[in-house]
């Protein structure tokens, strides 16, 4: 059976886009048929994770939202640019990066109950095994039908005041919509507070921190070009995400 993972964050540069790309890579790694869409239509950005040039887009998930194309057309299979061992495949929805188009979605909104038909139609006519959609930061009508559908809620936060605070009013909704499982991640701590930083949070929220993410200069010297578990295949923030993948695919 497929599953839905949400990836989502309160507020921006948390590393939620990272986060999805990698989580993506790792179970297409073990063989999944896994699509990831772009739900950030304000801020589109997944894309450049994956290689895929703004130029050679084509269709995207802007022209599914406002009737120009269904959404499978708008998926690229990107498998091919993430190296021979994958044993999936990776299907990206992406938004579109033209100004025009970003200005429309602001001006003109969509209807957002076609984002569900659409994950729908992704899983059934994609045979996906998982679809994993990367969430536009904070809480409106798009990110609570996202949440809302997910078996999975992936939670990203940073030591940040401002950061905890978001974060609990989004812990708060996710258990009145019922997710059936939601995992924390921690991201960009100082390593000498990671174990100080897991037990904070867990308490803070009653909610188990599945992993906690070092601040790394590997991670911040890629700065978005790639996906660091292809690029650092050994480094332990891979094993770190691994870990996040085993849990989303358990």
């Amino acid at each position: 059976m497929s599953k839905i993972i949400s990836v989502h964050s309160f507020r921006g540069g948390t590393g939620k886009s990272n986060t999805s790309a990698n989580l993506t890579y790792l179970c297409a790694l073990q063989g999944l048929r896994v699509g990831v869409v772009d739900t950030d239509i304000q801020s589109p950005g997944i894309h450049v994770l994956f290689g895929l040039d703004d130029q050679d887009m084509g269709r995207s998930l802007n022209d599914y939202l406002w009737g120009k194309c269904k959404i499978e057309d708008a998926a690229h299979d990107v498998t091919s640019t993430l190296g021979s061992q994958i044993k999936g495949k990776v299907f990206l929805i992406p938004s579109s990066i033209k100004a025009g188009e970003i200005a429309r979605v602001l001006r003109e909104g969509y209807d957002v109950g076609l984002l569900n038909d659409g994950f729908e139609s992704l899983v059934k006519n994609l045979n996906l095994d998982m679809l994993i959609i990367d969430t536009h930061p904070g809480l409106n009508e798009e990110t609570l039908l996202s949440i809302a559908i997910s078996d999975t809620l992936v939670l990203i936060l940073r030591p940040d005041q401002q950061d905890y605070q978001g974060t609990s009013v989004t812990v708060e909704v996710a258990r009145k919509l019922g997710v059936p499982q939601m995992l924390l991640m921690d991201n960009k701590v100082p390593v000498m507070l990671m174990n100080e930083v897991k037990q904070r949070i867990e308490k803070l929220y009653n909610c188990e921190v599945a992993v906690v993410i070092p601040h790394t200069d590997e991670l911040m010297t890629l700065a978005s070009s790639g996906i660091f578990s292809l690029r650092y295949p050994d480094h332990p923030v891979t094993s770190l995400y691994k870990k996040m993948a085993e849990r989303v695919m358990a």
